[in-house]
């Protein structure tokens, strides 16, 4: 044995520690134990190790414009009907426009509630987004005739929003 080694057995035995060689320092994946405060919290509120916050801001913030956007659509069909390309007669659902306003004023309300949910690592947020992405998905499905650009651009972010909640919606917020 060199006389470094020598000198770092006798320093590790002064001090009751070890050396550690470099690439082994810190905690191994494998070895990794959730802290008290990790175990007490739901598996949706864990903070992600490997995502962080940028898979759920992501998700939230999709969430968000989503029932943005339905409240837009809302509100437009309750105080402009004649917005519209079709006549209610000529829509998938014979319902008037001001029935139609409601449905997606509803839409987007929740959207906006669940997104500020899943925001704070909420579990019902997480759950109510992925189903009002999925109803809001159907329910523009019907509404393609009287706006399809529009329709068409919703349903497309309901199938991303449904996506990121579902990867990325179990990370939680810092709070």
């Amino acid at each position: 044995m060199s006389e470094t080694s020598q000198a770092r057995s006798r320093a590790q035995d002064a001090t009751g520690t070890e050396h550690v060689p470099p690439q082994t320092r810190g905690r191994m994946e494998e070895d990794y134990r959730p802290s008290a405060r990790e175990e007490s919290l739901s598996p949706y509120a864990r903070e992600d190790r490997g995502g962080g916050m940028g898979g759920i801001a992501f998700a939230s913030t999709l969430l968000f414009l989503a029932g943005a956007y339905q409240v837009i659509v809302g509100l437009t069909a309750l105080l402009n009907n004649d917005f519209y390309v079709v006549t209610s007669s000529g829509l998938v659902v014979d319902v008037n426009y001001t029935a139609w306003g409601w449905v997606h004023l509803a839409l987007g309300v929740v959207a906006v509630a669940a997104a500020l949910g899943l925001m704070t690592g909420q579990t019902w947020a997480r759950v109510t987004g992925i189903a009002m992405a999925a109803v809001s998905a159907i329910i523009n499905l019907a509404f393609i005739p009287a706006y399809p650009l529009w329709a068409l651009v919703v349903i497309a972010l309901d199938i991303v929003v449904i996506y990121a909640i579902a990867v990325h919606g179990s990370s939680r917020a810092a709070t």
